[in-house]
């Protein structure tokens, strides 16, 4: 298989060093941006479709794209529940095929959706982060995943979460975050997925020879490490 595609450039020579400060003021002050109505419409109907699938484990693919690793998993894991989200109706709209009966794709908000599902008390058995968008420029820092204000909630629905990146430093970055909010310390690892490409971009940086990176930890649920659920803010 033959693929170009571009590596990442940052102006970031290492963690950022406005990291620490981000997480913290996450920890220390609730989100206050209003959930959108089409996001709540849309979990709602997701909410209806797990209910019909109670007996099944959840989980949860965040930022599927165009669905293929939402369908890879269902497929690996046929006795669980697998919802994929992603806000781009564009690339939920195209055609890979029909979704297994345990598979279901929702366009929302990711940050919208993760409050509403802590709120129902979801608590998804696996969390999927694969190959989010990095960001690179340091001033993007709040943008990414763990440099986001819903940084507690991602980590709060618990699971066993795993981030994919062809970006190292993002995986790195990730983990001081997971480490300063819990406690938990998780390994960045070399990520060899041999054929078993759970994404196009995944299986298109393995082509042009890009190194793929992992973090997968086993986390609580944990909704007190919100600040918005603990009472004191």
């Amino acid at each position: 298989m033959q693929a170009s595609s571009r590596a990442i450039v940052s102006n970031q020579p290492g963690p950022h060093q406005d990291l620490a400060r981000r997480v913290a003021r996450g920890l220390e002050h609730p989100l206050r941006k209003p959930v959108a109505d089409h996001t709540r419409v849309a979990f709602e109907s997701a909410a209806r479709w797990l209910a019909a699938r109670a007996d099944r484990p959840l989980i949860l693919d965040a930022g599927c794209g165009v669905g293929l690793s939402t369908r890879r998993l269902a497929a690996r894991f046929p006795d669980h529940a697998v919802i994929g989200i992603d806000r781009s109706a564009d690339r939920l709209s195209r055609d890979h095929g029909a979704l297994p009966d345990n598979a279901l794709l929702v366009r929302a908000d990711l940050v919208d959706f993760w409050r509403l599902a802590l709120a129902a008390g979801w608590q998804p058995v696996r969390h999927y982060l694969l190959y989010p968008n990095p960001y690179p420029k340091a001033a993007h820092l709040k943008m990414r995943w763990h440099g986001h204000p819903v940084f507690s909630v991602l980590l709060a629905l618990g699971g066993r979460l795993e981030l994919r990146s062809n970006w190292r430093l993002y995986v790195e970055e990730f983990a001081l975050a997971l480490a300063q909010a819990t406690g938990v310390v998780a390994e960045v690892e070399r990520h060899l997925p041999g054929e078993a490409f759970l994404t196009p971009f995944e299986a298109k940086y393995h082509a042009s020879g890009q190194a793929l990176w992992r973090l997968m930890v086993d986390l609580p649920y944990a909704p007190d490490l919100v600040p918005a659920l603990r009472g004191d803010a």
